[in-house]
C-alpha cells in the first residue's frame, strides 16, 4: 500500500526490542547490525487514491540506520 506520512508520529511505543523481534535475522542482513527496536505509533497519511486518514503505524528502527519497513497496521476513524 502507498501512503505518505502527513505531519508526525505522536504516542510512539516500542513493541519489541533484539532477539524479540521475528524478523531480526532479515534486518540485520538488508539494513545491517544494530540495536533493532519494534516501534509503533499513530499519525496522519495520506493514502494512494488521495483519501486522509488516521492510522496505527508499525516499523523498525535502529540507532544509525533509521526507521525501516513502515506499515500501516489499522486505521483509526
Amino acid at each position: 500500500m502507498n501512503f505518505e506520512i502527513l505531519g508526525v508520529i505522536s504516542g510512539i511505543e516500542t513493541i519489541a526490542i533484539g532477539s524479540s523481534i521475528r524478523e531480526l535475522p532479515k534486518l540485520r542482513e538488508n539494513y545491517g547490525v544494530g540495536r533493532w527496536r519494534k516501534l509503533k505509533g499513530f499519525a496522519t497519511v495520506r493514502l494512494g487514491n488521495g483519501s486522509i486518514r488516521e492510522a496505527e503505524l508499525h516499523w523498525y528502527e535502529a540507532h544509525g540506520i533509521g526507521k525501516k519497513k513502515i506499515k500501516i497496521k489499522r486505521f483509526l476513524d
